[in-house]
């Protein structure tokens, strides 16, 4: 019985301590550097978003493809057995099933839109991403055409041979 008190006890005092200790911690102001990373990061990403991110997956078989993602919890978003793609989701992660459209894994970018495929209000253009791009000497391996408005593409490959494309639907 005294062992039993003892340890609810010892819970008790380690809860309390803990919350306490927690309530100054949280109550800290930031540090300079802290406050300095704060406000880069939140320049950074008002200067550059690339939309929705979705991995798309080059395929052998997407039926057996489609059967695992929902084993971990994917439903079916967009796209259709039928035409030989599938957009898969789980919460914000998208994922592509492609097959026999192209070789190879790629990092897709959607400009406009959200996780849901919905248009976004305010969205970085894809000519001006391109722009960004260039002036930070990123070769692009296919351009969207600079003279236009229209849904557009580009691609890059990064240092580790990773297919980035960003896709522009609107």
């Amino acid at each position: 019985m005294k062992k039993s008190i003892s340890f609810i006890a010892a819970v008790l005092v380690s809860f309390t301590l803990g919350f306490y200790l927690h309530s100054i911690i949280s109550t800290q102001p930031l540090t300079i550097s802290e406050q300095s990373y704060i406000r880069k990061s939140q320049k950074q990403n008002n200067k550059m978003k690339l939309g929705a991110f979705s991995v798309s997956l080059s395929v052998k078989d997407i039926n057996a493809s489609k059967l695992f993602y929902k084993n971990l919890g994917f439903i079916d978003f967009a796209g259709g057995i039928e035409k030989n793609y599938l957009i898969m989701k789980n919460g914000n992660a998208l994922i592509g099933l492609f097959q026999g459209m192209f070789q190879g894994n790629l990092l897709t970018f959607n400009p406009g839109w959200d996780e849901d495929a919905q248009n976004i209000e305010h969205f970085v253009d894809i000519r001006k991403i391109q722009k960004h791009l260039k002036s930070k000497n990123i070769k692009l391996t296919t351009e969207a055409d600079e003279h236009t408005t229209s849904p557009a593409s580009l691609m890059s490959t990064d240092p580790d041979g990773n297919v980035i494309l960003i896709n522009q639907h609107r």
